[in-house]
Order: C-alpha cells, then sequence, then structure tokens
C-alpha cells in the first residue's frame, strides 16, 4: 500500500487528508497546531510530532501550508521533511508560493534523490472536502503518474503545466483575478447599500450579466448573507496579492491593481476580520 504524508491540516489540507483516509491510502499527517490532526486521528491517520517523524517512511509527501517562510521551515528547518525523505520519493508542494521558492525548494529536493512536483489547486473549502480539486502540476510527467492514485483520491482534474515553475505562475494569476474581482465586488456592494438600492435587483445585474462569474456569484452571495465561515481566509489572499504584485514586476509589469486590491484585504485584517471568509472585505467598506 502507497504511504503518504501530509504536512498542513488547515481548510485545505485537512479537506485533502480525509479523502486520502477515505481512498484507503496509509497516511500520517502533521500539522503544527496538533489539535487539527487529532481530529483526523479518529479517520484512521496516524499523527507525527514533527514534518521529520512524518515523512520517513513515506512514498509521496504532500504539502499545504499558508506561506514561503512556513514552507521553507517544514521542508528544510530543524525537524523539516525534506531531509528526512527516503531517496526516490515525491515530494509535492501544493501551498500557493513564489516560483522562487518552488525553484528552490525543487533544487534541494533533486539534490537528495527526491523527485519534486509543484501541484498548487483551484478550489477552495468545498472542493477540497468532496474531493474535487483542480490540480495545477509543474514537474516530471513520470512523476506525476507515479503519483496519480494520490491525485485521483483529492481532486477531479490535473492539468500538467510544464516545467517547474509553470504551476507557481499560473496559480498565482488565478489568484490574483479572484482576489481583484472580490475586491472591487465589494466596493460595488457598498455603492449599492450607500444609496439605498433594493441589493438583491441590483446585484442581479451583476450576477445574471457580463460581470458574472464563478468567483463573482459566490463571493457575492456570501458578502449580501453576511456569511463569513471560511472558505479562504481574509490574510491569505492579501498574501496571494503580494506574491502576485511580485511575479508581475519581476517580469517589469507594475500592477497598482494587484496592489490597490492586496489593500482591502490588508485593511479588513487590521479591523479583526483576519478569520473569516474574503468576502468579509465588505465589512470595512460597509462601515466607512
Amino acid at each position: 500500500m502507497m504511504k503518504i504524508a501530509i504536512l498542513g491540516l488547515g481548510i485545505m489540507g485537512g479537506g485533502m487528508a480525509r479523502q486520502l483516509l477515505a481512498a484507503g491510502f496509509d497516511l500520517t499527517m502533521w500539522n503544527r497546531s496538533a489539535g487539527k490532526a487529532e481530529a483526523l486521528r479518529a479517520a484512521g491517520g496516524r499523527v507525527a510530532a514533527t514534518p521529520a517523524d512524518a515523512v520517513q517512511h513515506a512514498d509521496i509527501v504532500i504539502a499545504m501550508l499558508a506561506n514561503d517562510n512556513v514552507s521553507k521551515t517544514v521542508w528544510t528547518g530543524e525537524d523539516g521533511a525534506l531531509a528526512a525523505m527516503k531517496a526516490g520519493a515525491i515530494a509535492i508542494e501544493s501551498s500557493t508560493l513564489t516560483g522562487d521558492w518552488v525553484f528552490d525548494l525543487a533544487r534541494q529536493a533533486v539534490a537528495r534523490g527526491v523527485r519534486f512536483l509543484e501541484a498548487p489547486v483551484t478550489g477552495s473549502r468545498d472542493q477540497a472536502a468532496q474531493g474535487t480539486l483542480r490540480f495545477l502540476v509543474g514537474g516530471d510527467a513520470e512523476a506525476i503518474e507515479l503519483a496519480r492514485p494520490a491525485f485521483d483520491a483529492m481532486g477531479g482534474a490535473l492539468v500538467h503545466l510544464g516545467p517547474v515553475g509553470s504551476a507557481a505562475t499560473v496559480k498565482l494569476a488565478n489568484n490574483y483575478l479572484c482576489g481583484v474581482q472580490a475586491a472591487s465586488l465589494a466596493e460595488a456592494i457598498a455603492l449599492f447599500e450607500k444609496h439605498g438600492l433594493d441589493i438583491e435587483q441590483a446585484m442581479s445585474i451583476l450576477f445574471d450579466g457580463a460581470p458574472a462569474s464563478p468567483m463573482v456569484k459566490g463571493v457575492g452571495r456570501r458578502m449580501l448573507d453576511r456569511d463569513y465561515a471560511p472558505h479562504f481566509v481574509v490574510p491569505l489572499m492579501a498574501k496571494d496579492l503580494g506574491y502576485a504584485a511580485q511575479a508581475l514586476a519581476d517580469v517589469g509589469i507594475v500592477s497598482a491593481i494587484a496592489q490597490a486590491a492586496r489593500q482591502r484585504f490588508i485593511d479588513a485584517d487590521l479591523v479583526g476580520e483576519g478569520d473569516r471568509d474574503i468576502a468579509a472585505i465588505v465589512e470595512p467598506l460597509r462601515k466607512a
């Protein structure tokens, strides 16, 4: 039986772990706060004390972490996963990260005889819980095929975008567009409300017209309902927009749009919305 380790059991990692357990994989889990890992122990997984302990016997190691700094610590810090992995195992980094760190991590993995794939996802809490994530993968085709049973358990689709770095670029562009839509939508809703419009009627124009997208419809409905149970939390979108702005700057594109959208998420975090869904960025505008 394929042995898998998963590092990070937040909104996304927890859902992915449950899908792997449901598919019958031999799963070892690690999370920085042990409570989330303990909640999955009853489903049949083993809980490790450190990333290194989690990966020692794993054929595949999957990480779903918050940002570059956390990823660096978990993979290469004290008790980090990479040094403890066996030769020939596959390291899969599914976090949304900068291309610079993904390249660096890939080099370190290869130097240790470990195969490396980057595999960030599209989809959020519901897709992770349902096993319908779409994996955006960069790396070697042979490694992808070896890891495909795990991908199939966690997701509904896999897109091989090319070599390492390809997926990080596409994922940052994806989240950049999502963040800009959410920020502009929050401003539009606040505008409608401050003019005293029939909000459902006004929003039906957006939901049924050219601006409509899955993002606008889903996040827009949560904004109207004030439903901020987290699918994707505010600080993570701020982080992703910052990474996207840097990726654009690296190729000579200075994005005032990315920076302005990012500021909406920073502002919401500063006034206490940081543990809530990205839809909560409308609240500071409502109160302005």
